[in-house]
């Protein structure tokens, strides 16, 4: 339905017909297919400029930001950061799933599709190169192992435990996994052992007080509050040494491209 709302209304203003081929959209605010008002989300805006984007067969779509394109980390935190000037779809779906906010993961998958080059760039320099994020083989080598790092604060680390000292194993997890669905809570980080399920969360205060409670019906349950959770992607031991200096670590993982913390200050 949108492929076809787009092709009847859109195109023909964007192919000159009208208007002089320039178009002025919505993207945060849409409707629901009965027609009630609704919102995309955050970042919404971005994923309607990639739907359309696909669904035109453009040849790229750039996206505007207050920032210079895609950066290694987030300015906010940190005063020396890295433009990444290419970033294949692959690691920016990553980076935006892990946290990254410049991107959401939703914007990538329709270009992806279709192999169409998404552009970040500043409207504070818009002549500025900006980041290009395209297939993975067009990326330079170099540009895939700058260390990239996220941050998020405000996270609850709860660790849920058997009664019994039995195994965690694949009933207890469809149980617990329920659980996090019926109260609405996104796992940002888990880790299995045999007997301890733990899972590092937004420490959403309406939410999650409510889950440990229910949680505790059927378990023990053990959390940890005011945690940060890492995230460095194409990580090398400098950065995880300078990230982790001064820190407790509660829980460390390493994938091949991907090393993830929760942490907490010491002092």
């Amino acid at each position: 339905l949108t492929s076809e709302k787009i092709k009847e209304t859109l195109l023909p203003k964007l192919s000159g017909q009208e208007n002089g081929g320039v178009v002025v959209t919505q993207g945060f605010v849409g409707v629901t297919s009965e027609n009630y008002n609704t919102t995309l989300g955050r970042e919404g805006s971005d994923y309607t400029a990639a739907i359309i984007g696909s669904l035109l067969d453009a040849e790229e779509v750039i996206i505007w930001k207050d920032v210079p394109g895609v950066l290694n980390a987030d300015p906010k935190w940190f005063d020396k950061t890295e433009k990444l000037d290419a970033l294949s779809y692959h690691d920016a779906i990553e980076l935006a799933f892990f946290g990254a906010t410049v991107i959401h993961p939703k914007t990538i998958k329709p270009l992806q599709n279709k192999q169409i080059v998404l552009k970040v760039k500043s409207f504070y320099e818009p002549k500025g190169q900006g980041t290009v994020i395209k297939a993975t083989k067009e990326v330079a080598e170099d540009q895939q192992k700058i260390p990239s790092f996220i941050f998020k604060v405000d996270q609850v680390l709860i660790s849920i435990l058997p009664r019994d000292y039995s195994f965690i194993v694949e009933e207890n997890l469809s149980e617990i996994f329920k659980k996090f669905s019926d109260y609405q809570v996104k796992v940002n980080l888990m880790q299995h052992a045999a007997l301890s399920f733990s899972v590092c969360v937004d420490a959403e205060i309406n939410r999650v007080p409510k889950l440990i409670d229910e949680l505790q019906k059927d378990f023990k349950v053990l959390y940890n509050e005011n945690v940060e959770l890492i995230t460095i992607r194409n990580y090398d031991q400098e950065t995880i040494d300078q990230l982790t200096d001064g820190k407790k670590i509660f829980v460390e993982q390493k994938s091949r491209q991907t090393a993830r913390f929760v942490v907490k200050d010491v002092n």
